[in-house]
């Protein structure tokens, strides 16, 4: 029997999806008024902008993500387990693909999960530019499994360095100088101090050798230039090798090879060069795209070819009136998860639809323990205002406590903050395993 009141599903557990689950699930899942479904391939959520501390160990995903079955029960909406690859916009139906466990026994077959209102969150994944090699060779950071994947392939190389008489050195080479390149640069640096600590005193940061591959004139190209001359000076200080004007041709075994056929040989290597929509949105063939794969909107959210269907995040492609495009940063998420709340409230109620317009509240890009730089966008002013050090780390730090208040609310974030205190005491400093 057909339910009385809309399906409302939302694709992907980002930062943008998982705030609008939860934010629908208190007005309107809770009170009956619609069902909410929260649909991700993952069993866990993990702030994206936090998946190079994974990388490094330095935040365990398994003790610091958000479980969506558990997060779901408390907040009313479902959670289904499941990979979105396609959808039927016609009978408004999503495709989900089969489940299969480690040893490839079928869980559950391939799905389809009706709705009455559709909201694709499904974030980015790297960009490679099809540059040969890359797939083969690299590491990447789109989600908490790749951040683990790396975190592994560190301790191995950690492991192998203190305990080997002959290797002397650890190379890592990282293509892409945006905030992902940047802060993990930092991070790699801060763990490597921590080494000693527990029992790998061998393996110093004085044998760890960073290469910070841009393909630019400068590094964080997105932030403003007096950000990007500071973080390069804090790097340098470090002891990164900053690689600006530096043009990627291949990847192999050995190490990326440069335009001019240079090679910069590595250990490991990881690719953070761009973001793209996922493949399988260009696939779906139903949407109008932009070179990186999004969604093209229309003002309000909804996609230019169908007005069930929201888009929000990095998959969205949000023109704005100079021309340019909404950036994939967490705060363009949260801010248009906000948008589509009040827009599904007000088609419920049968009112106008808000336009989404995007407010940059400054950037910040955190260099480990080492420093913080950014700026602020003023409320009163259209200027920005340059901030460092202690300051910075703090309104870094509060982006994640903002994120936190919108999907458990305030007194839980207080109490987590409380826990996280606590576990310092308890818990190593890095994940070691």
């Amino acid at each position: 029997m057909k339910s009385s009141y809309p399906k409302i599903v939302i694709v992907g557990g980002g930062a943008g999806g998982l705030e609008l689950a939860t934010q629908l699930g208190h007005r309107l899942g809770k009170k009956n008024r619609a069902q909410i479904v929260l649909v991700d391939k993952n069993r866990t959520h993990i702030w994206k902008p936090l998946l190079h501390e994974v990388a490094t160990g330095s935040l365990d995903s398994s003790l610091d993500g958000v479980v969506y079955s558990a997060h779901a029960a408390k907040h009313g909406y479902q959670f289904q387990l499941g990979t979105f690859f396609d959808l039927d916009a016609e009978n408004k139906l999503i495709k989900v693909a089969p489940i299969t466990d480690d040893m490839g026994k079928l869980l559950l077959p391939e799905r389809q999960i009706k709705y009455d209102k559709l909201v694709i969150a499904v974030g980015s994944v790297s960009n490679d530019f099809n540059t040969p090699g890359v797939r083969e060779n690299c590491f990447f950071l789109d989600s908490h499994q790749q951040a683990n994947r790396f975190h592994h392939a560190l301790l191995d190389s950690f492991t192998r360095v203190h305990q080997s008489e002959s290797i002397n050195e650890l190379n890592i080479a990282i293509v892409g100088g945006g905030a992902t390149g940047v802060e993990l640069s930092a991070e790699l640096y801060h763990v490597t101090e921590l080494l000693k600590i527990y029992g790998l005193s061998k393996m110093t940061k004085e044998k760890l050798n960073i290469h910070l591959i841009e393909a630019g004139p400068r590094i964080l190209p997105a932030l403003p230039e007096r950000i990007a001359t500071s973080a390069r000076r804090e790097l340098s200080k470090l002891g990164v090798n900053v690689m600006e004007n530096t043009r990627i041709s291949e990847a192999n075994a050995a190490g990326f090879v440069t335009a001019e056929g240079k090679l910069i040989e590595a250990n490991l290597m990881l690719w953070a060069a761009g973001v793209k929509a996922p493949d399988f949105i260009k696939n779906i063939d139903i949407f109008e795209l932009n070179r990186a794969n999004q969604i093209m909107v229309k003002a309000n959210l909804l996609s230019t070819t169908n007005d069930d269907i929201y888009v929000i995040g990095d998959c969205c492609a949000c023109q704005q009136a100079d021309g340019s495009f909404v950036p994939p940063r967490a705060q363009s998420a949260h801010q248009m998860a906000q948008c589509v709340e009040k827009n599904i409230l007000h088609e419920l109620k049968g009112k106008p639809l808000d336009s989404y317009v995007y407010v940059d509240h400054g950037s910040l890009v955190n260099l480990s323990q080492f420093s913080t730089v950014g700026s602020l966008m003023g409320n009163l002013t259209k200027n920005s205002m340059f901030i460092e050090g202690k300051l910075a780390r703090l309104v870094y730090i509060s982006l994640y406590r903002m994120h936190q208040q919108a999907i458990h609310g305030t007194l839980k974030t207080m109490t987590l903050w409380l826990a996280e205190k606590v576990m310092r005491v308890v818990r190593p400093r890095m994940k070691l395993h």
